[in-house]
């Protein structure tokens, strides 16, 4: 056996079995149209730096369809994975802060609704004390009235007969009501509208009244014992 001839044939041997390893771990892609030499390193977990160097180009912004670009092996793989790994826990961090931003938010919002109810409540509170103090003032000035009607009444007719006679003569003609009427007569003294004058008011119905029985009978003793007579005064 030729030695020379073994020799060589090891070392063709050897030569291609490097070669073929080489090529293993010097994976190629083509470039498509619109590629960027960004877009193929992010494809292929490497740096735009990695394939500046592995293809030996002087412009990273010059690359054509078709063209061929290394783009490295297991190893710039493995290299470049700690890389992409860390991007989710960024992208974690901010919608964690995005969230707490949006609870701090609402907490905000709840406080200003709870603010404005507590303030409406106030409102609605002051207006119903002011509706009971409009109502006790307009019951005070009707009770003023009603004693200074009484009062009134009390003056003209003088003595206690003379009230007395006053009270048993309306008793008789409305049972003591100032709004009864049967028609022709209104009042606690049944007395013509046209007397009253369209005013049937507690006020003006006493004073008519007075007016009335001072001018026919004098006082009121006189005209119930007109009444007592008659059945009408």
């Amino acid at each position: 056996m030729n030695l020379n001839k073994v020799l060589l044939s090891a070392a063709t041997v050897v030569g291609f079995t490097a070669a073929t390893a080489a090529a293993a771990n010097a994976d190629t892609v083509t470039v498509n149209a619109g590629d960027t030499l960004s877009h193929i390193a992010l494809r292929n977990n490497t740096t735009v730096e990695a394939l500046q160097q592995l293809n030996n180009l002087e412009n990273i912004n010059l690359i054509f369809p078709g063209q061929k670009i290394e783009v490295g092996g297991q190893a710039q793989t493995v290299e470049q994975a700690p890389v992409v790994a860390a991007q989710p826990a960024q992208t974690t961090q901010t919608t964690q802060a995005d969230q707490a931003q949006q609870v701090a938010q609402a907490a905000v919002e709840a406080q200003q609704a709870a603010q404005a109810q507590a303030q409406a409540a106030a409102q609605a509170q002051a207006a119903v004390q002011q509706a009971a103090q409009a109502a006790a003032v307009q019951q005070a000035a009707q009770g003023q009235s009603y004693t200074a009607t009484q009062q009134q009444t009390t003056n003209t007719t003088g003595n206690g007969d003379e009230a007395a006679a006053r009270e048993w003569i309306a008793g008789k003609e409305s049972g003591g009501s100032y709004t009864v009427t049967n028609g022709q007569y209104i009042g606690k003294y049944q007395l013509s509208a046209s007397y009253l004058n369209g005013d049937y008011s507690a006020e003006n119905q006493e004073r008519v009244a007075n007016n009335y029985v001072s001018s026919r009978y004098g006082s009121w003793t006189n005209a119930k014992q007109h009444w007592l007579q008659n059945g009408w005064y």
